[in-house]
């Protein structure tokens, strides 16, 4: 599946057994040329708390803890199978819930906290720890996702992404979310903003202290990985 051009193999834990998830594995399995490709594996598993337990792997075989594409996009399979309007998807330290709207797939993405803030950028945490630029000339920072504004207003955002373990993507759910509160954070402003990502456009709201992401989903393909 893919949104905006961030794109994900889903496995699902719930109808078949899977091989044993080692970094070798999962950066196998992400390799464009070797594997199937993706930014990121999504593994589906049981869970007592809801539909299902969602696991997160970057393409460097490392655990990631958030990721908002993935949960609209696992979000939208369930509720297709499930045949509900509402799925709930655990996370290893929450509980997301999905729906459907007529503007997309939309996920509460919780909480997020500013733990930075300079003339330069703000280091934002939702699930995933992020660094958000408002200079166009960025510096690495591998503990982090880095999200790169290059235009804003009170409404819109332009911005670029560099993911930790996946590198240079065409979107970034929680990367779009952690953009509105840097924004949100230099202008005491609260309005929903559009994030515009190279591979497409996302909504951002919030309500009270919850952060919503919205955007439209699309299945790719199914079938069997001859691992």
């Amino acid at each position: 599946m893919q949104a905006q051009g961030n794109d994900f193999v889903i496995l699902d834990g719930m109808d078949n057994i899977l091989p044993k998830l080692t970094p070798s594995f999962i950066q196998h399995i992400c390799d464009r040329h070797l594997g199937i490709g993706c930014d990121q594996l999504l593994v589906l598993q049981p869970s007592n708390q809801a539909d299902r337990l969602m696991l997160i792997y970057n393409a460097d075989g490392s655990q990631a803890a958030n990721c908002g594409n993935g949960l609209r996009c696992v979000g939208d399979l369930l509720m297709r199978k499930l045949g509900k309007d509402i799925v709930s998807i655990a996370l290893a330290n929450r509980i997301v819930e999905a729906k459907r709207t007529d503007k997309g797939i939309q996920v509460a993405m919780g909480q997020a906290y500013i733990e930075a803030m300079t003339d330069d950028y703000v280091d934002v945490l939702i699930g995933n720890a992020h660094r958000v630029y408002f200079q166009q000339k960025t510096h690495p920072c591998p503990e982090r996702n880095v999200e790169t504004i290059h235009k804003y207003d009170d409404r819109h955002a332009v911005i670029t992404i560099i993911e930790r373990g996946a590198g240079e993507t065409l979107a970034c759910g929680s990367g779009a979310c952690a953009t509105a509160v840097a924004i949100w954070s230099k202008t005491a402003t609260s309005n929903p903003l559009i994030i515009h990502m190279p591979g497409g456009s996302v909504i951002v709201s919030k309500v009270l202290q919850d952060i919503y992401l919205c955007g439209e989903v699309c299945a790719i393909c199914d079938g069997i990985y001859y691992c």
